[in-house]
């Protein structure tokens, strides 16, 4: 069962239908058009690709040296 929730975690992580924005970039992204909508919604997503790769890596890190010990 952990497994199977790890699995539809990272499916829904990288899904393609991610919205990232808040209501405020919504709103300026639905006065731009399609296209730099897409590229908004692109943005931020990749800016929070980031701090979630880190905090993974830690998470890792962490799991892994408590299961050596």
């Amino acid at each position: 069962m952990k497994k199977t929730a790890q699995i539809l975690a990272i499916i829904l992580c990288f899904s393609a239908q991610v919205m990232a924005q808040c209501s405020l970039c919504t709103k300026t992204a639905q006065q731009l058009g399609e296209g730099p909508a897409k590229g908004l919604n692109n943005g931020i997503l990749m800016l929070a690709a980031t701090p979630l790769i880190i905090i993974g890596l830690m998470v890792f890190r962490h799991w892994r040296s408590s299961r050596e010990a």
